[in-house]
């Protein structure tokens, strides 16, 4: 009888199965994001006409993003690693909104094959690869929170300042 991933067994991820899944996401993240070759070279995908789309193509898009990331998380990668590939989407789902701008940054930013190489580099060295997710996880919530900390000092200097304008 078999056990659980990682008991008498190979992790799921990198099973037959499990391959067999990684698979398909690669077809997909190619789909969406490299499957159009453009004159000069650059390539774009699926997704990157979706966009097109206002609102609901962007919309769309982060769906088809997150099935990529809830089948990683299906295979078993580390909440660190999850973390960094719906960052990976965010960014592209929030600049994604923009007019324009945010079609040719989802075009150039290609989430889905960044998520899927997330995955591929965590099956292939699962420690290196959850460190600097961790990493990367930690950085951002710091820089998240001095973010907070200057608007919290700015709305306190300009509260003090119509306090000071009202009162005085």
């Amino acid at each position: 009888m078999k056990g659980p991933p990682g008991v008498g067994r190979e992790p799921f991820a990198a099973s037959r199965e499990g391959a067999h899944t990684r698979e398909k996401l690669r077809a997909l993240a190619w789909l969406l994001d490299s499957s159009i070759r453009l004159p000069g070279g650059f390539r774009i995908g699926v997704e990157a006409l979706i966009g097109l789309v206002p609102f609901l193509g962007d919309a769309v898009g982060v769906l088809l993003s997150g099935y990529i990331v809830r089948e990683a998380a299906r295979l078993g990668m580390p909440r660190s690693v999850l973390l960094c590939m719906i960052g990976n989407v965010a960014i592209e789902g929030i600049v994604g909104v923009v007019p324009i701008l945010g079609d040719v940054f989802d075009a150039a930013w290609k989430a889905n094959q960044r998520n899927v190489q997330l995955l591929e580099q965590h099956v292939d060295d699962p420690a290196a690869t959850t460190r600097s997710s961790r990493r990367l996880v930690a950085l951002v919530i710091a820089g998240l929170l001095v973010v907070m900390l200057i608007f919290a000092t700015i709305s306190a200097l300009i509260v003090k300042a119509i306090l000071a304008a009202v009162g005085g």
